[in-house]
């Protein structure tokens, strides 16, 4: 199998505690579940059961204001180290102490859990922002209940990407290109789309121009000296993209910009507006900063 170079690692990022800010990170033990340590943790909603998420920036408008780290690197075959997190007040708990729930509560002003496990029916509340074509049903302005992870595999009748319990929306890897940025900002000058609105695990520089993501769809991608990875689907973008976190404003228009330029569909199910794309593991190992990323032909 032939392979062509399109680019280079040049950021990993892990998200210790899902839609808390992560950690950048020099190298990662990629396996079939994702970056190991990835969205290891979450806040779940003890009156609704449901994981707490950014995507419903009105009940948690300051999970952007939490930052977690491990307090050691996660190792394969090993139980998942403490997260130490900081939050938007100053406050740092470990996800081990004693108090941990109750600190936490106190400063989300609800009873919420740290979890290891999402519950076997993941569910969150999405609001919609008042922006036209964002969905295939055209919902505006509008807090919707979803699924995720394989929760939403099992509504849809499809084998599920991610194993149950897990934390992540649909795959369990993600893929930004600094080509896609660049050429997002130069279809909207105003914005600043920066890599962080986007939340994805590796940063890949490349030469190809336009939403270079796109053309992976469908294809595999050789990383570094022996990890694969297949590119199933882009990734949907939300409302997370818009919102403020550390120096960064809040932005509607980065949204809007991806939804006028880079709608596609998902699997037959509409149209989405996309921007990176979604990756599964075929052969595990380390992946490391400068790596070359390899389309296979």
């Amino acid at each position: 199998m032939s392979t062509e170079q399109v680019g280079t690692i040049v950021e990993l990022w892990r998200f210790p505690v899902k839609s808390m800010l992560g950690e950048r990170v020099d190298e990662a033990v990629v396996t079939e579940t994702g970056l190991v340590g990835d969205r290891g943790y979450a806040l779940i909603d003890r009156q609704t059961g449901k994981v707490a998420s950014a995507k419903h920036p009105r009940l948690w408008p300051d999970l952007f204001g939490c930052r977690a780290r491990y307090v050691e690197p996660p190792q394969v075959g090993r139980p998942l180290p403490p997260a130490s997190i900081e939050l938007a007040d100053g406050t740092e708990v470990r996800s081990d102490a004693p108090d941990a729930d109750a600190v936490l509560s106190r400063f989300f002003g609800r009873e919420v859990h740290l979890a290891r496990q999402a519950p076997a029916d993941f569910t969150i509340d999405e609001y919609h922002p008042d922006i036209e074509q964002l969905n295939p049903a055209g919902e505006r302005d509008v807090l919707v209940e979803m699924k995720l992870g394989s929760a939403l595999f099992a509504a849809l009748g499809w084998p599920s990407a991610v194993p149950e319990g897990s934390f992540f929306d649909l795959f369990p890897l993600s893929i930004l290109t600094t080509s896609t940025l660049a050429h997002l900002g130069g279809l909207a000058p105003g914005s600043d789309f920066d890599l962080r609105r986007f939340r994805m695990n590796l940063i890949v520089e490349t030469a190809t121009p336009g939403f270079a993501e796109n053309g992976w769809v469908g294809s595999a991608l050789h990383v570094g000296a022996g990890v694969r990875l297949a590119v199933p689907l882009p990734t949907p973008r939300c409302v997370m993209t818009t919102l403020p976190l550390e120096e960064l404003p809040a932005d509607p228009g980065v949204l809007r910009t991806i939804v006028r330029n880079n709608r596609l569909d998902l699997a037959g199910v509409g149209k989405y507006p996309c921007a990176g794309a979604y990756a599964t593991t075929t052969h595990a190992g380390t992946i490391r900063t400068g790596d070359a990323v390899a389309l296979a032909a």
